[in-house]
């Protein structure tokens, strides 16, 4: 299992980004997937999660904020992101359980930042 994420960097606050994860290694369109974030110093944070059919669950502070989606044709799952402050500074990432075992990828960089 392997994921890139990618998309990240430096936004003012008020801006938009829109990550993306390209996953290989499993059959994409039957997993659920998820984007999770983690700031220095704070403990790993769910983002959003999204099921095979498509049902989104957004979490905690950034519900209304961004939105998970995904494509199965491209086995790619984004992160679109609005509003955003300065408290979302944080390594992003995307993650999937297949067999019972958590997998993530490296993350991607998004700075929040005047």
């Amino acid at each position: 299992v392997q994921f890139v994420e990618s998309g990240g960097g430096l936004v003012q606050p008020g801006g938009s980004l829109r990550l993306s994860c390209a996953a290989s290694g499993f059959t994409f369109s039957r997993y659920a997937l998820s984007w999770n974030r983690q700031a220095p110093g704070k403990e790993r944070e769910l983002v959003a999660t999204i099921s095979t059919a498509g049902t989104t669950i957004d979490s905690g502070s950034m519900k209304g904020r961004f939105t998970i989606s995904r494509d199965n044709a491209a086995n790619t799952v984004y992160l679109q992101m609005n509003s955003l402050k300065p408290e979302d500074t944080a390594v992003y990432y995307c993650s999937v359980v297949v067999s019972g075992t958590r997998y993530r990828g490296q993350g991607t960089q998004v700075t929040v930042s005047s």
